[in-house]
C-alpha cells in the first residue's frame, strides 16, 4: 500500500462541480466529444509508460482517468453538476435517490425550521429522547388490563365460545361437570315435595257414599 505524501494538500469536497473539468482542461458544460478528446490527449500525454520515474504523472494519469469515469457517467454527471463532490460522495454512501434530501435537509432555513418546530412544539419528533412528552408512547399492557371475577370465569368462557347467542340459565357449579350448550337450554325439573296426609276434619260427611266401599 503506498502511503500519502504528507506535504501534499487534502482536496475538500466542494459542491460547485466544476474541479472534474479543470482536470481534463475544460468549461462546465462541455459536450461528450469534447470530453472524449480531452481525456485522449492528457491520457497519453501522463500515461505511466511514458513517465515511468514520475510519480506526479502517475497521480495525474490516475485523476484523469477519474474525471472520465465521471463525465462519461450520466448519471454521475448530472450529480456533479448539481453538487458537485460532495454530492456524489453522498451518492455512493445513500444512493443516488438520497442526493436531493441530503442537500435539502443541509440547507439553513430547513434547519431553522426544525429548531423552531422544536421549540415551540416541545417534541424533537423522538429524536433525542424516548417518548418525551408521553403523546406518541404506545400504552402499556397494565393499563388495557381488565379485572374479571374468578365466579364468572368460566361463564364468560362458555359465552365466549357459544358467539353470545346462548342463554346461560343455571351458574356453573364446581359439582357438575362439562356440560354442552344443548343440556343448558333445557328446563330442568324440580322435584315437587310429597302430599300431606288428610286430617280427620276433611273427612267424607255423612250419609254420602264412599266410591271405594263399593
Amino acid at each position: 500500500m503506498a502511503e500519502q505524501n504528507p506535504t501534499r494538500p487534502q482536496r475538500k469536497m466542494s459542491t460547485s462541480g466544476e474541479s472534474v473539468y479543470k482536470v481534463l482542461g475544460l468549461e462546465k458544460g462541455a459536450s461528450a466529444e469534447e470530453i472524449k478528446k480531452a481525456y485522449r490527449k492528457l491520457a497519453l500525454k501522463y500515461h505511466p509508460d511514458k513517465n515511468p520515474d514520475n510519480p506526479e504523472a502517475a497521480e495525474k494519469f490516475k485523476e484523469i482517468n477519474n474525471a472520465n469515469s465521471i463525465l462519461n457517467d450520466e448519471n454521475k454527471r448530472k450529480i456533479y453538476d448539481e453538487y458537485g463532490s460532495m454530492g456524489l460522495y453522498v451518492s455512493e454512501q445513500f444512493g443516488e435517490e438520497s442526493v436531493k434530501y441530503y442537500f435539502l435537509m443541509s440547507k439553513w432555513w430547513f434547519k431553522s425550521l426544525v429548531l423552531c418546530c422544536t421549540v415551540f412544539t416541545c417534541c424533537c419528533c423522538c429524536c433525542c429522547c424516548c417518548f418525551c412528552c408521553g403523546k406518541c408512547k404506545p400504552p402499556d399492557d397494565e393499563e388495557n388490563y381488565q379485572y374479571v371475577d374468578p365466579e364468572d370465569l368460566e361463564a364468560q368462557i362458555r359465552a365466549d365460545q357459544d358467539g353470545g347467542t346462548t342463554v346461560i340459565i343455571i351458574q356453573p357449579s364446581s359439582n357438575l361437570g362439562p356440560e354442552s350448550p344443548e343440556d343448558q337450554s333445557k328446563p330442568i325439573p324440580l322435584p315437587m315435595p310429597p302430599p300431606e296426609p288428610r286430617s280427620p276434619s276433611s273427612a267424607d260427611p255423612p250419609g254420602e257414599d264412599n266410591p271405594k266401599d263399593n
